[in-house]
């Protein structure tokens, strides 16, 4: 990475915890909640002392029994049309008891925020082994179960979310690409009726040689989506290709929220700075909870290809300004496994010799000694 894009990060450089406040801190630190770790020094911040965001996890567990099943385009065509929609059948009854199983998880450990596997109905939408769920033999079951899943989210206050495939691609100069993501987009959006999720977020997609007109396009589909897709759609700034401010213009003119990945910035900086970008994307959300992303680099912002995900979130890479918003917002960690090991005693607990990754300001490594804990 060109050490232009390795610029200071101005959030953590001007927010550093003073000699006092870190014996504040201290003081609580029994009284801290553990419901959720991240990788941090020997810190735990007590919720009553800063706005805590809600954090949720894009999760597959570890040991933990809940598992969301697939199939093959392959081995369905391998199939008698009754076999195929009997197996579907059994595949979508079964996730929909891990996605239950999924929340309730969630609630009993203090995880706010759960993104759904966009597979949740396998090949909902393959030209040729797409189904209706009424096509199934147990559709009414599987639709009932799903409609279940929105009260229990609700009365646990578990934010349900999701993030399409990076195939769906919405400024795409090819109309069948444009139409196929749009069908993925639309079943997502009816699975988020039935559960209650707000959020189908999804990058900006391509620039094809020419950003400006790509970013147009753009603009002109997301007004042309189906309601229940553009009422949930959100547009995410990337690693490589589109910045916060290439994608707030179109926010603003379609009333499409920005999900602001602060890890994405600053692998592919602009003009804006941290706190800059957080406050003009929390605007594009009106009356929503603002959601966010926060990820950290696999081996070190010095290292090869800092766009890689580390396995765990580095308390350096936090932005500290985002514990003193006006307003309570989701983070999602970008976490590289997007697991939950609860053998661990505490989703994400990462071992004790773990060293955090570089931010972009530092010069030295320091072993981790305990998670930083933050509630719900």
């Amino acid at each position: 990475m060109n050490r232009s894009k390795r610029k200071s990060n101005a959030n953590v450089a001007s927010s550093p915890l003073t000699k006092k406040s870190r014996k504040s801190v201290a003081a609580t630190k029994k009284e801290a909640p553990a419901d959720l770790a991240i990788a941090s020094p020997d810190l735990a911040i007590a919720s009553g002392e800063m706005r805590v965001p809600r954090l949720g996890l894009c999760c597959q567990f570890l040991s933990e029994k809940i598992k969301f099943r697939t199939t093959t385009v392959k081995a369905m065509s391998q199939l008698e049309l009754s076999q195929g929609r009997e197996k579907l059948g059994t595949l979508c009854l079964a996730n929909v008891l891990a996605l239950r199983q999924a929340v309730e998880y969630c609630a009993k450990n203090g995880v706010g925020c759960f993104r759904v596997t966009s597979g949740i109905l396998p090949l909902k939408t393959h030209p040729e082994q797409g189904y209706k769920v009424s096509d199934l033999p147990n559709g009414e079951a599987i639709l009932a179960g799903f409609r279940d899943i929105k009260p229990l989210a609700a009365k646990h206050g578990i934010r349900l979310v999701f993030h399409p495939d990076q195939f769906n691609v919405l400024n795409s100069p090819r109309e069948d690409v444009v139409c196929s993501s749009v069908k993925e987009l639309d079943y997502q959006a009816e699975v988020s009726e039935w559960i209650g999720a707000d959020v189908l977020n999804v990058h900006g997609g391509g620039v094809y040689g020419n950003k400006t007109e790509a970013l147009e396009r753009l603009k002109t589909q997301i007004l042309l989506l189906p309601e229940r897709v553009r009422s949930r759609l959100t547009l995410e700034n990337d690693d490589k290709s589109y910045t916060p401010s290439d994608l707030l213009p179109v926010c603003r003119a379609t009333g499409v929220p920005l999900v602001y990945d602060v890890h994405h910035h600053r692998c592919n900086r602009d003009e804006l700075t941290e706190e800059e970008a957080t406050l003009a994307a929390i605007a594009t959300w009106g009356s929503k909870e603002p959601l966010f992303h926060v990820s950290s680099p696999k081996e070190g912002w010095e290292g090869p290809n800092p766009a890689r995900h580390h396995d765990y979130i580095s308390f350096q890479d936090f932005p500290t300004h985002w514990l003193s918003l006006a307003q309570r917002v989701t983070v999602s960690l970008g976490l590289r496994l997007s697991s939950v090991d609860s053998r661990a005693g505490r989703p994400l607990t990462p071992p004790h010799t773990a060293t955090p990754c570089l931010p972009p300001h530092s010069s030295s490594q320091h072993t981790l000694k305990q998670p930083l804990s933050l509630s719900l």
